[in-house]
């Protein structure tokens, strides 16, 4: 669900500033779409959020595909699987049909050596039984108040997938720089809404880039380079969304390019596909090159 309460005045006129930002096409113009209305929705979406919550309480299938590169692009590490997750009582459990590993993706104990196959096991994979789970995502604050290390840096990263565009907490050196509906930040930004067809469905495709013509001290405020979000025309849930997004902080920086294409199965919205392309690199750690392919079918009740 997409919340419709009353805005906040400080929300209105933030939504009415940024109106003035964003390039219409003429066939948005000649549908008279409430801009700042659509500006709003966007700032309150769920339901991207939900579809992957949505995965906590069903069955699927999902063709799994890791690839941890060196230097020179080749592959050093990778991970093929077929899983099915099974949902019965309140449970969810996964059994793994198939899998091939090359190179050092695990340890001894089976667990993952990257930061990048955790995030991916974070959002796909299923370890054990997990129980009394819902997807009730009104209310729900991201928080890394109760998480540290890596579980801390998974949380943030998922943050920042979720709910693109949001100050995240925790994370030195960006700040508010990805709060790009703030006004200050939005300059750095140009802002469109077109309308296309998207696997065969109506959409408005909402555009947020960096401007062309900034200089280098403006460049260094950028953390989102680029998103680009389909939203079905009559519900308004998102349909796809692709991400690029890079920082150098100094003591650590990352350069991600993401795509995420939705399905329905019955009237849940649910993830298709996830392709992940991108290096990460902290104090202390080795840099990490990671491509992960996430195909999710034969979804189930």
């Amino acid at each position: 669900m997409i919340c419709q309460g009353v805005f906040s005045q400080e929300d209105s006129l933030d939504n009415e500033r940024l109106k003035q930002m964003v390039t219409l096409s003429e066939v948005v113009i000649h549908n008279n779409l409430d801009v700042a209305k659509f500006l709003q929705r966007i700032k309150n979406d769920t339901t991207f959020y939900k579809a992957f919550r949505t995965l906590h309480i069903l069955g699927y299938t999902c063709l799994n595909d890791i690839r941890m590169m060196d230097k020179k692009g080749n592959v050093k590490a990778s991970l093929q699987s077929k899983t099915v997750q099974h949902v019965a009582n309140g449970c969810r459990t996964m059994e793994t049909l198939d899998e091939r590993t090359t190179g050092d993706m695990y340890d001894d104990k089976k667990n993952f050596n990257y930061y990048t196959g955790e995030l991916y096991a974070s959002l796909f994979l299923t370890k054990g039984k997990v129980c009394g789970e819902n997807n009730i995502v009104r209310g729900i604050e991201h928080s890394t108040k109760s998480k540290s290390g890596i579980e801390k840096h998974k949380e943030q990263l998922k943050m920042l997938f979720f709910d693109p565009g949001k100050k995240i907490p925790g994370i030195p050196f960006i700040g508010n720089k990805i709060n790009i509906f703030d006004p200050d930040v939005a300059k750095n930004y140009d802002f469109s809404i077109d309308m296309t067809e998207y696997n065969g469905q109506d959409c408005y495709i909402f555009t947020i880039k960096t401007k062309e013509d900034l200089g280098s001290s403006e460049r260094d405020n950028i953390v989102i380079d680029n998103i680009t979000t389909w939203f079905n025309a009559k519900t308004m849930e998102i349909v796809g969304r692709n991400y690029d997004i890079s920082y150098d902080a100094g003591v650590y920086d990352f350069d991600v390019h993401m795509e995420v294409q939705m399905t329905h199965y019955g009237n849940y919205l649910v993830p298709k596909t996830l392709y992940y392309n991108g290096t990460w690199d902290m104090v202390f750690k080795k840099r990490e090159r990671g491509v992960f392919t996430a195909t999710l079918f034969d979804f189930n009740k």
